[in-house]
């Protein structure tokens, strides 16, 4: 977002809804996963109602997409999307929307996509990772922006980490460490579990780890949002459900509640979208996932 941009009252209802999808995405800062099965499968589809204080703003969702390969290596595929209401779209209108590859174990990121449409403004970023040479290349637009090396050679992206996590055997006080980067900086991501409770929510009451994030690494609006929070709430059973997510920033409070579950019977990828591709100048990075 533009750090020119003072948003109306009303338009701050919209800023949340960026906030709120880059709080989900950054709930669980996790690391390696300790289990070969997974408790999610392709076609599995949760989706949040995203909530200002008591005002319905907007709608997320994360969901993972059939199998695919990345220059003939298989790859899985995962998708995040947020949208305000159209209430709120008469002020500022936003559409996000995250796309992320990975190895097939969900050891690291392949490559990651982040659109962005927010009001009048619009950031089409790639970051292609190259792990024989532990590289990645951020471009914006066609246009090579970043290089960084990463050792040791993996890290995941800001969204998929969330995944990793669904992985992890939780406990009260456990604490995650590992790697993550955006193509711009790599951190340190870490996260704490710091209880059990439970939680309703529209589809039910849970049984809940509750997870913090630490927040001292993360930039943008928690940077400068003073005493700024981030608590999520996981199904303590072998799905690891995130269905309540709470923040604080310097724009108000907001909270995600997840109000449905799908398993898609028959779960594709979507029609090819420009620019999923590398740029002309990427050199010896994998090509453009088939289907995609």
């Amino acid at each position: 977002m533009q750090q020119s941009f003072r948003p109306t009252s009303p338009a701050r209802l919209a800023v949340l809804v960026h906030f709120a999808a880059l709080a989900l995405i950054l709930a669980v800062l996790i690391p390696r996963p300790a289990r070969a099965e997974m408790p999610f499968a392709p076609g599995e589809r949760l989706t949040y109602d995203i909530y200002w204080t008591f005002v319905h703003a907007g709608e997320a969702s994360m969901e993972m997409l059939a199998d695919t390969t990345l220059d003939g290596v298989p790859a899985r595929h995962f998708r995040a999307f947020a949208r305000t209401t159209p209430f709120v779209d008469n002020f500022y209108k936003v559409r996000d929307q995250i796309d992320s590859w990975t190895d097939m174990d969900l050891t690291r990121t392949l490559r990651y996509r982040f659109r962005q449409h927010e009001g009048h403004y619009e950031k089409d970023a790639l970051v292609v990772f190259d792990w024989t040479l532990a590289r990645s290349r951020r471009y914006t637009g066609n246009t090579f922006q970043h290089e960084l090396f990463h050792w040791p050679p993996k890290a995941y992206d800001p969204f998929v980490v969330a995944y990793a996590f669904r992985l992890e055997p939780l406990h009260p006080d456990y604490r995650f460490d590992q790697p993550v980067t955006d193509g711009k900086k790599r951190v340190e991501g870490t996260a704490h579990v710091v209880g059990r409770e439970r939680v309703k929510t529209a589809l039910g009451e849970f049984d809940c780890y509750k997870v913090v994030p630490d927040l001292a690494d993360v930039g943008g609006v928690f940077r400068k949002s003073p005493g700024a929070s981030i608590e999520v709430w996981v199904t303590a059973d072998e799905r690891r459900l995130p269905v309540k997510i709470r923040s604080k920033v310097a724009v108000g409070h907001f909270t995600l509640e997840l109000k449905r579950v799908e398993q898609l019977d028959a779960p594709r990828n979507p029609s090819p979208a420009p620019g999923d591709e590398p740029p002309a100048d990427a050199g010896d990075v994998p090509a453009n996932p088939s289907g995609e």
